[in-house]
C-alpha cells in the first residue's frame, strides 16, 4: 500500500484542516496516511488516530527563544527532529507532504538533509511566501521585493517569526541552500498569484501546480436567516466583513472609514471582533465575536447583501468562497490571490487602498443589485473541497 505523511506547524487552524482533508481523501483512494504537527497548547478539536505530535512545550519554547536571539529560525529542536525522522524511517512513506514548516517546531536543515539523502518524493503546499523570503510570510503590505534577489534591511523582522534583529540576509541564504537540490519536489500553491511569485524566486526550478483552496459546500450554502430581524436591520443594505484576526492588514481601518462615509441605509457587520479591536470601532458597527459555530456563520453570510474584503495581504481567502457559497456577492481589494475567487458574475475587484473606488462599487451594487444568489452559488461550486482534495490525490498518483 502506498504511504504518505503530511507535516504542518500546528494541529489547529485552516492549514491542518486542509492537510487532514487531503489525507482523508487519499485514504479513501487506497493510501496509508499519517499526519504530524508541532506541539501546541491551543485548544484543538479531535484529531485522527494517525496524527502525532512533533516535540513538546519545552522544545518549542526553547526553539522560539533561541531563534529570536540568534536569528536562526528553524535551526533548533534537534532532538525532537531526530525522533521525528526515526518515525519517518519506520513509516517509510512514498511521499512527504509539507505544509507550513515555519513555527519553531522542527530543525529544517536536518529534515531537508534527510529528504535529499533518501531521495524522497516531496509535495510542498505553500500557504504563504515564507519559503522564499529571508524572514516574512507576507510582503505585500510593506511593498518589499528584495526576495527576488537577496533579502536585507528587512522591514518586518520584528513581526512573525519575530527576531530581535534583522536576520533576513542570513536566513535567505540558509533557505536557498536548504530548499535547493531536492531530487523530486513539486510545489503547490492555492492561487496563480502565489505560483507566479514562486516562479520569480530561487524555487523557480521546481514544478509548480495551482490547486485552489476549497470549502465544504454541504455546510456553506444559502439558508433562511433571522439575523437581520434580530439586529433590527430589515430595511438596511448589510455589508459584512469576516476575519479571525482583525488588523490593518485585513482592512480593519477600511470599515471604520466606510462607516463615516455611508449613510444610515447601510449597516456594517464585522465578525471576529475581540476586546482589543472592539474599543477602536464605532458603536454603529455591529460587532460579532469570533465564532467557531459554522451554522451561525452561515446564517450571517446568508443575511448579508454584500461581503466586503478589503484585505491588504492574502494568499487565497476562503472567507470569500464561504460568502459566495451562501449566495452573497464579494467585493475585494486587488490583493494577492483574492481577486481569483470572484468573476464578474458574482462580485467586483477594486485597486488596493482605493477607498473611493470601494465606496463607489458599494453604492453601485446597492442600486443595481447586479449579482444573483444563483450566480454566486454557481461560482462557489468551483471550490468544492472534495474536488480540490482529489486534485492532490491525482498529484500523488502521478508522482
Amino acid at each position: 500500500m502506498r504511504k504518505v505523511i503530511a507535516i504542518n506547524c500546528v494541529p489547529y487552524g485552516s492549514t491542518i484542516k486542509i492537510s487532514l482533508g487531503i489525507l482523508e481523501q487519499a485514504q479513501k483512494n487506497g493510501y496509508e496516511v499519517y499526519s504530524a504537527a508541532g506541539f501546541s497548547t491551543h485548544p484543538i478539536s479531535e484529531l485522527p488516530p494517525y496524527h502525532f505530535q512533533i516535540g513538546n512545550v519545552v522544545s518549542k519554547k526553547l526553539h522560539q527563544e533561541l531563534a529570536s536571539f540568534t536569528g536562526c529560525n528553524g535551526c533548533y529542536s534537534r532532538f525532537s527532529t531526530k525522533q521525528f525522522i526515526k518515525k519517518i524511517e519506520d513509516i517509510s512513506p512514498d511521499i512527504i507532504h509539507l505544509h507550513n514548516i515555519h513555527g519553531w517546531y522542527i530543525n529544517i536543515p536536518m529534515l531537508f538533509d534527510y529528504i535529499k539523502r533518501k531521495g524522497l518524493k516531496v509535495v510542498w503546499t505553500l500557504h504563504d511566501c515564507w519559503a522564499f523570503t529571508g524572514h516574512c510570510p507576507h510582503f505585500a503590505f510593506s511593498g518589499c521585493e528584495k526576495w527576488k534577489t537577496e533579502c536585507n534591511n528587512c522591514p518586518s523582522f520584528n513581526v512573525y517569526p519575530r527576531c530581535r534583529f534583522d536576520d533576513s540576509t542570513q536566513m535567505f541564504r540558509r533557505k536557498k541552500k536548504w530548499f535547493s537540490g531536492v531530487e523530486s519536489m513539486t510545489i503547490v500553491t492555492p492561487s496563480q498569484w502565489l505560483a507566479n511569485l514562486v516562479k520569480s524566486s530561487f524555487l523557480k526550478d521546481y514544478p509548480v501546480e495551482v490547486i485552489n483552496n476549497g470549502i465544504n459546500l454541504d455546510v456553506y450554502k444559502p439558508i433562511k436567516s433571522d439575523f437581520k430581524a434580530k439586529h433590527k436591520l430589515d430595511n438596511k443594505f448589510v455589508l459584512l466583513g469576516v476575519s479571525f484576526a482583525w488588523e490593518v492588514r485585513k482592512g480593519f481601518d477600511v470599515f471604520v472609514e466606510l462607516r463615516k462615509r455611508l449613510g444610515e441605509e447601510y449597516a456594517i457587520i464585522m465578525v471576529g471582533v475581540d476586546e482589543k479591536t472592539a474599543s477602536s470601532l464605532p458603536d454603529s458597527i455591529v460587532q460579532i465575536p469570533v465564532t467557531q459555530n459554522q451554522r451561525e456563520l452561515v446564517e450571517i453570510y446568508s443575511a448579508a447583501d454584500l461581503f466586503v474584503n478589503p484585505t491588504r495581504e492574502d494568499t487565497f481567502p476562503t472567507v470569500n468562497l464561504e460568502a459566495l457559497a451562501c449566495g452573497t456577492p464579494v467585493l475585494t481589494f486587488e490583493t494577492g490571490g483574492s481577486p481569483e475567487t470572484v468573476d464578474d458574475t458574482c462580485g467586483a475587484v477594486v485597486p488596493c487602498d482605493d477607498i473611493d473606488a470601494l465606496e463607489e462599487q458599494i453604492r453601485r451594487i446597492k442600486a443595481e443589485r447586479p449579482y444573483t444568489e444563483e450566480a454566486c452559488v454557481n461560482r462557489a461550486q468551483r471550490f468544492d473541497m472534495n474536488k480540490r482534495f482529489m486534485e492532490y490525490v491525482d498529484l500523488y498518483n502521478k508522482l
